[in-house]
């Protein structure tokens, strides 16, 4: 028997606030190497359809050790969804009994993704940054909206600014100012980070996205854009103006288009891992965190989730025979 959770059930079992620990205890397991993550591979898709890839898909498995279950997720990145009214990040998750390997769940992945990535903005403003934060967004889809959600569970907002080339910033401002969250639009990259003690990208550019000039001297920047050597949210003098760069994945973060050209190698990162065992005290200036996103922060979101699903009785249990 398999549970079936749907995107209504998803949101309806996801609590930010219940989340950020779980996030948490996730980047501690994986730093001290208890979990198993296998390499993510990423392909272009959509080729024959048309002159070039629509698209890119993942796959993303991981377990996180003595957990009950484990879990694969299986994403997509397609740029023009917006144009259709769709999601740019899309995803499904396989959850798997650790014991015997049976299917357990399967749920909608596109909102665990959006959730788990923006408690990684949402801890490290929480541990790096200090109340009320001035919070500049670059971007403002679903991941720049899930990021500033997350911000406001574990951190006092004094101010939201708000960024991207087209009118998505006004929608994006509206959403969260109706979810209890004051955002404005503003109308280019600088006014957006000006005097910002924490600065958000979610885009999938492949171009910096603000100016390092523009960053305040303590700012933190947290980039969760860049995933591959194509994708690039920072400039050289983001990178340069850094006093400590940190990672979610350092030795896969080394290689996007934000850090593979700094200089930097994957020891000069600081795992992000660190933050949470206590091991990393923040210096003074400019700190930067670059996440390219770990599926083991998928399998803890997911097993978290499946628990509160069977206590609730919540989502739809089916056969596969």
């Amino acid at each position: 028997m398999v549970r079936i959770l749907s995107e209504s059930d998803v949101a309806a079992l996801l609590d930010l606030g219940e989340l950020l620990p779980v996030i948490e205890d996730a980047f501690l397991a994986q730093g001290r190497g208890e979990v198993e993550r296998p390499e993510r591979p990423h392909f272009p898709v959509g080729i024959g359809l048309d002159d070039e890839p629509l698209g890119t898909g993942l796959t993303m498995p991981a377990y996180v050790h003595g957990a009950e279950r484990y879990a694969t997720k299986l994403a997509s990145v397609h740029p023009g969804n917006p144009e259709r009214g769709l999601s740019t990040v899309n995803a499904q998750i396989a959850v798997t009994d650790a014991r015997t390997g049976l299917p357990e769940a399967y749920m909608d992945g596109t909102r665990v993704t959006g959730a788990r990535t923006g408690c990684i903005a949402g801890l490290a403003a929480r541990d790096l940054a200090s109340d009320p934060l001035r919070v500049g967004i670059i971007g403002a889809g679903t991941q720049a909206r899930w990021g500033t959600r997350a911000i406001a569970a574990g951190s006092d907002l004094e101010e939201v600014r708000i960024y991207s080339p087209s009118d998505s910033k006004r929608r994006c401002a509206a959403d969260l100012t109706e979810r209890g969250i004051t955002a404005k639009p503003v109308g280019s990259p600088e006014d957006a980070v000006a005097g910002a003690d924490v600065v958000l990208t979610a885009t999938t550019s492949e171009e910096p996205v603000f100016p390092g000039s523009a960053l305040a001297p303590d700012a933190l920047v947290v980039a969760v854009g860049a995933y591959s050597g194509e994708m690039r949210e920072l400039d050289g003098e983001t990178i340069e103006r850094s006093e400590a760069v940190l990672a979610d994945v350092p030795e896969e973060a080394i290689e996007t288009g934000d850090l593979r050209d700094s200089g930097l190698s994957a020891a000069d990162l600081v795992p992000l891992s660190d933050v949470f065992e206590g091991g990393f005290t923040r210096p003074e200036g400019v700190v930067v965190v670059s996440s390219v996103g770990s599926a083991v922060l998928d399998a803890a979101t997911a097993d978290h989730l499946v628990e509160r699903a069977e206590s609730q009785d919540r989502g739809r249990v089916v056969s596969l025979e």
